[in-house]
């Protein structure tokens, strides 16, 4: 089972160490899609299919918390496992965004086996 993922952080190099993290871990990647924003974000979920999507909490224009009320509203949280990738560990935010449908959290800094665990806690096992 191949993963189309969708990473959403406002740093490029974030996006782009987080789809190495990937490979790195062996998670089944088939298409890896990024976003700068909550808004662009929801632009791709509407376009593509996501299985799994990385989403920061700290962005501009629209932030990881907006996105994950604007998906709830256009219904898209039961198509799509996210996992919160974040400096902020407040355990009231975590809360409140599980309590919104949110898969999992990883705080940043992490380590391949860290996103490994966390993907397939949510996911499963996974063939690759």
């Amino acid at each position: 089972m191949s993963l189309n993922t969708l990473i959403v952080d406002d740093s490029p190099i974030i996006r782009s160490i987080l789809e190495k993290t990937l490979r790195i871990a062996q998670i089944p990647v088939a298409n890896c899609h990024h976003a700068a924003n909550g808004a662009e974000a929801l632009k791709i979920l509407q376009d593509e299919w996501i299985d799994l999507m990385f989403l920061d909490i700290n962005m501009p224009v629209m932030n990881g918390v907006e996105t994950v009320e604007k998906m709830n509203e256009l219904d898209l949280m039961k198509a799509t496992k996210v996992v919160i990738v974040s400096t902020e560990g407040s355990a009231t935010r975590i809360e409140q965004l599980v309590a919104q449908g949110v898969s999992g959290y990883l705080r940043k800094p992490f380590r391949p086996e860290d996103l490994q665990r966390a993907v397939t806690d949510i996911l499963g096992v996974i063939d690759g």
